[in-house]
């Protein structure tokens, strides 16, 4: 152990993006963002036609339209948001954070495909409240509802399961355990 202070220590240098890395940087930014967008109307297109049609005309009332318009943009948001992003850590990686590797992508997109089905039962279960609220305070719960609904699943051991590179490296008290 060292005694010097932090103002002591030679401070270590980060390399300077070149103007072409930035311009990719950017240019994978507005894709990620319009795969997002893109995805989160797609995804309120195709519930919405479905509760329109005959899947689930029975089981949605008119005042929980919204709540499933909710789960929709949730939905369609987050795939659209994670899948470049894991396509993009296959095929870009250095020293500190490896390419991810097929089968680690594949879990991922499971992952983010098995919290896609949780986020549309919370919906379709808010949207049920529509029997008895109205629109308004249906959507509002909706909000809500699908928007910590997260917050559960984030409480969940992964590493446990071998999910513990699913979901990325966690900051605190475990990861600087396992560092030693």
């Amino acid at each position: 152990m060292s005694a010097e202070s932090g103002a002591e220590r030679p401070e270590a240098r980060r390399p300077q993006r070149s103007f072409a890395a930035n311009v990719a940087f950017g240019a994978g930014m507005l894709l990620v963002l319009a795969t997002a967008t893109l995805g989160a109307f797609a995804a309120v297109a195709l519930l919405g036609d479905a509760v329109d049609a005959a899947p689930l005309s029975g089981m949605v009332p008119d005042d929980g339209n919204n709540a499933l318009v909710v789960g929709g943009i949730a939905v369609g948001g987050l795939t659209g948001l994670m899948l470049p992003v894991i396509l993009f850590g296959m095929v870009r990686g250095n020293e500190n954070t490896p390419r991810v590797g097929p089968a680690a992508a594949a879990r991922k997109v499971l992952a983010v495909l098995a919290f896609d089905v949780c986020l549309l039962v919370v919906a379709l279960l808010v949207a049920q409240l529509g029997w008895f609220l109205p629109a308004q305070l249906t959507t509002v719960v909706a909000v809500f509802a699908v928007g910590f609904s997260w917050m559960p699943l984030a409480m969940v051991p992964w590493e446990r399961f071998g999910l513990g590179d699913v979901f990325g490296k966690r900051g605190g008290f475990a990861a600087s355990r396992q560092a030693e």
